[in-house]
């Protein structure tokens, strides 16, 4: 069996796809679609999943779901004899870009799994491609998407290709103590996603750019965390001024062209229709 932190997450319904018998959903709310088995609770305490672990054979870790849990949960999965760890971090760690202390997070989620003995893999994903869901209640309200860095440039992720990657190092058909970064194929700005979700659409769309207080302010007026502007607004300016990386590490290990955004848009032309 594989057990799944953040199994109710964009990477974690994937992978859950991938192993439609053998998939332990971890979640503090309802049963999740797809999986053998769900088991809930709080992660930040995660004393009681200590029975869920007998016959675990790999454990994928999502940082925000394990929250501060994470090294307890790492002792009780050596203790009950899992035998790998594959760990969801970000290239922020090895690329730098915005607020030092959301990467210094996934640092010190990398240094817990490494450390702990079992066999580890890490992967650090770019942006998802998934994030631009933000932009649906504007594109089902009109053709113009609204924010902040519109030259900020990234190479954005399918979930699926990282949950193919997962999926691999969850079954240990990848080498062991290894960290990849992972990206999209292709590095895009702000206003060419806006084009090609357009493009899948059929419609004609375009990025006005605002200024980055303004944008941070209706974030906060929506009800947001502080953390979730800061996160986002700081990365976009960095971005803004470096482009993020772009590897071809998900086609060296799928043997296969990754997904591309313009893919993605088209497998979620659902979300922005109107």
């Amino acid at each position: 069996m594989i057990l799944l932190t953040g199994a109710n997450g964009v990477v974690g319904r994937r992978v859950l796809e991938l192993l439609p018998d053998e998939g332990v959903a971890v979640t503090r709310g309802t049963p999740v679609p797809g999986a053998a088995k769900t088991v809930r609770g709080d992660l930040c305490h995660p004393e009681w999943i200590e029975p869920a672990l007998d016959g675990v054979e790999a454990v994928q870790i999502s940082p925000r779901a394990t929250g501060p849990g994470l090294d307890e949960l790492l002792k009780l999965a050596v203790k009950h004899g899992v035998r790998r760890v594959v760990l969801l971090s970000a290239t922020t760690v090895a690329y730098p870009a915005g607020e030092p202390r959301f990467a210094a997070r996934f640092k010190a989620a990398e240094d817990l799994v490494t450390q702990s003995g079992l066999e580890w893999t890490v992967l650090r994903l770019a942006d998802f491609a998934a994030n631009a869901l933000a932009w649906a209640p504007q594109l089902k309200a009109g053709d113009v998407v609204r924010g902040a860095y519109g030259r900020a440039a990234s190479s954005p992720i399918h979930e699926a290709d990282i949950a193919a990657v997962a999926v691999q190092a969850l079954r240990g058909k990848l080498p062991g103590g290894t960290a990849y970064t992972l990206t999209g194929p292709q590095s895009l700005d702000q206003h060419e996603k806006v084009r090609l979700i357009g493009a899948a659409l059929g419609r004609a769309l375009s990025f006005q750019e605002l200024p980055p207080e303004q944008v941070r302010q209706g974030m906060l007026a929506q009800g947001l965390p502080e953390e979730v502007p800061a996160r986002l607004l700081g990365s976009l300016a960095d971005y803004s001024e470096r482009p993020g990386p772009t590897t071809g590490t998900v086609e060296d290990l799928l043997g296969r062209p990754a997904l591309t955004f313009a893919d993605w848009a088209r497998d979620n032309v659902a979300a922005f229709g109107r």
